[in-house]
């Protein structure tokens, strides 16, 4: 399962329904997900957004990592940072975070995570000449490097080239 919206996005969400956004509300929420009777049942993996990593189960103290764990749920991370537009590519994006992603990946590992996913969004709109070969290059080298240093810290990596159409 997919749980690795960022504070800001998660908090959209709970604000929308008109529940406050804060950590505690967010970790009660993850921990509703993950500790429900029959989640294990039908979750093999969760990817985590960072600051799940270090929330405690109210149920026995353990880090989400650890309860995954035992849950026979195999935990992984979010890694990137944050999406940028790519300077002369109109809206066209990468993601950052590449830096210092092996002292990232290293303290996941260290937290009990087996995997990352790393996510680079591209969209299709032909009428602006998007994406352009920069942009496809950019990306994929990215995501290529991210490979590299996911498995060198022993996390395995998921890579996912998120394609969007746009325009006509």
């Amino acid at each position: 399962t997919a749980c690795d919206e960022g504070p800001a996005t998660i908090g959209s969400r709970l604000e929308a329904v008109g529940v406050a956004n804060s950590e505690e509300i967010r970790r009660q929420y993850r921990q509703m997900l993950f500790e429900s009777p029959g989640a294990a049942e039908c979750l093999s993996a969760a990817i985590l957004d960072p600051e799940t990593l270090y929330q405690k189960s109210s149920t026995d103290g353990k880090l989400f990592p650890a309860k995954l764990s035992e849950l026979g749920i195999v935990p992984g991370v979010k890694p990137h940072l944050k999406v940028y537009a790519l300077p002369g590519q109109g809206e066209s994006t990468v993601m950052q975070g590449l830096d210092s992603l092996a002292v990232r990946c290293k303290e996941y590992y260290d937290a009990g995570c087996k995997f990352t996913k790393w996510r680079s969004p591209i969209t299709i709109d032909l009428a602006a000449g998007q994406p352009s070969d920069l942009v496809i290059q950019a990306n994929m080298q990215d995501l290529a490097r991210f490979a590299l240093i996911s498995q060198a810290e022993g996390l395995v990596p998921i890579i996912e080239p998120d394609v969007s159409l746009s325009g006509d």
